[in-house]
């Protein structure tokens, strides 16, 4: 008996090790690699910055291989209270695009505006209306004339990872929320 148990174990370990590889492969055909977001986003902010590329790096290396991205543009500023407004087009890797609106408030020690091109990657997105709800984040950045910077927001699962170049003057740390909608609005809640 303890042999046929033991037997059935090795062919359990088998069969998950041979459906492994197979999940891998699928994984790798609905998430983008490095080289291609980066030359989408350099294709997007119409160059490359060594500040862009590890901004990149440090992203994959945080969280992987997303499987969409946003690219758009945003205005913000903000006196202790600030407002976020842009809007993008998201890109699915397995297909499919759609219209993003976004808009959210922040407070915080934060003084400043800035306007920014934003690349967003994003992770686990089951599909594209998954994106249409609000994600909390924090956000401490220092924008400048050229500036770049990454933040994290996470919600069920989903996450977030705005890129954003910009030119404005703009520091400090915030929290807050970002609200994705289909459709343009002035309210940021």
């Amino acid at each position: 008996m303890l042999d046929r148990r033991h037997h059935l174990q090795q062919l359990a370990a088998l069969a998950a090790a041979t459906a492994l590889p197979a999940v891998a492969a699928d994984d790798k055909d609905s998430t983008y690699d490095e080289d291609s977001i980066l030359k989408a986003a350099t294709d997007f902010f119409g160059q490359t910055t060594e500040g862009l590329a590890k901004v990149i790096e440090k992203a994959f290396k945080e969280q992987g291989r997303p499987n969409a991205y946003v690219k758009g543009e945003e205005a913000s500023a903000a006196i202790t209270v600030g407002l976020r407004y842009g809007e993008g087009e998201l890109l699915m890797k397995g297909g499919g695009s759609s219209k993003v609106y976004w808009a959210g408030p922040s407070i915080g020690f934060d003084l400043g505006a800035n306007a920014s091109k934003v690349f967003t990657l994003v992770y686990h997105l089951p599909k594209a209306s998954a994106i249409y709800q609000r994600f909390p984040g924090v956000d401490g950045s220092l924008y400048y004339i050229g500036g770049a910077g990454i933040n994290y927001q996470r919600l069920k699962g989903i996450t977030l990872a705005p890129i954003r170049l910009g030119v404005g003057l703009r520091a400090g740390a915030s929290v807050g929320y970002i609200h994705y909608r289909r459709e343009k609005s002035i309210n940021p809640f």
